[in-house]
């Protein structure tokens, strides 16, 4: 018996070495790439840390807190703060809702399905600097064709300058950013229709319930998690997004959300710490926002037949 289990002992040390055998790469990717930046991050934001003097800076500087002071107290950071809240909110929210509807539009067979199928993916695929330039150019106010035929056709008294008016660049960037990510939505919502029991659909059919029932009541509440889920994923991107926004409008004209103003308040001044400081509270804020959230729905779970 003793020998026994000195074989079990002596086989499970084997596999546990052999597994961290395994696993050490993906550790040490996963470090380098991941962990040690995120570390760097939160040291740099303690201490005063520019471009000018980022070499004869150690890792262990003198640490204080007046880059978080300097990020509360400045002007704008309330209003970015707030754009942001709606840019994500609004982006997040209208791209399920049309991947939803569109993907409700395609659910049923018809002759070249597949195709259309296929060219709805194409504003998530396309590169954003490609599809960013192409609305910059269509929604120009000299020279797009959007204030053209808005003009001649719409009985529009001057062209709009969508992307430079305060209001209206903000829903323009919130309406690209729907156009852009609905795609992502329409494909996990038509895989889960697709496996969605037709038999309980044919049933409510059968006694007199009307599509809007049907949709309620039967395919709503089996979406609802693939829904929730998509929801916190489309935050997340949304929150920390950059590029779509800063090559629409560079963050002027009431867009400046706080990944833009980051990156505009590094290139202005340099300042390796204040600008830490930024990621880290934008950082703070979407898990504060995302407990918040998931808190909520659990408690909707539980109370809710959805």
């Amino acid at each position: 018996m003793r020998q026994q289990r000195s074989a079990r002992g002596s086989l499970a040390r084997q596999d546990a070495r052999a597994g961290l055998t395994l696993i050490s790469p993906t550790v040490l990717v996963v470090g380098v790439i991941v962990i040690i930046p995120i570390l760097w991050t939160i040291l740099m934001a303690f201490q005063k840390i520019k471009l000018i003097n980022l070499r004869r800076k150690g890792i262990f500087g003198e640490l204080t807190l007046d880059n978080f002071a300097r990020v509360f107290t400045q002007d704008g950071f309330a209003e970015s703060m707030l754009t942001t809240l709606i840019y994500t909110l609004g982006g997040a929210g209208g791209s399920l809702v049309v991947g939803l509807i569109v993907a409700l539009a395609l659910r049923k067979p018809f002759r070249g399905r597949g195709i259309v199928r296929g060219l709805m993916l194409l504003p998530y695929v396309a590169p954003v600097v490609a599809v960013t330039f192409g609305w910059r150019t269509m929604l120009d106010p000299t020279y797009g064709v959007v204030n053209a035929w808005g003009t001649r056709f719409l009985g529009w008294d001057e062209a709009i300058p969508f992307l430079s008016q305060d209001g209206l660049a903000l829903a323009t960037v919130i309406a690209f950013e729907i156009w852009r990510y609905f795609p992502f939505a329409f494909l996990f919502i038509t895989a889960r229709l697709g496996a969605l029991p037709a038999d309980v659909e044919e049933a409510a059919r059968v006694d007199g319930a009307t599509p809007l029932q049907r949709f309620r009541h039967v395919v709503l509440p089996q979406l609802w998690p693939v829904l929730s889920v998509l929801f916190v994923l489309r935050f997340i991107f949304n929150f920390n997004e950059f590029d779509d926004v800063f090559l629409l409008t560079g963050g002027g004209a009431g867009t400046e959300v706080i990944s833009v103003r980051v990156f505009n308040y590094l290139q202005g001044r340099q300042d390796l710490g204040a600008a830490s400081a930024q990621a880290l509270v934008l950082a703070a804020t979407l898990v504060v926002l995302m407990i918040l959230y998931l808190r909520a729905n659990r408690r909707s779970d539980t109370e809710s037949p959805l």
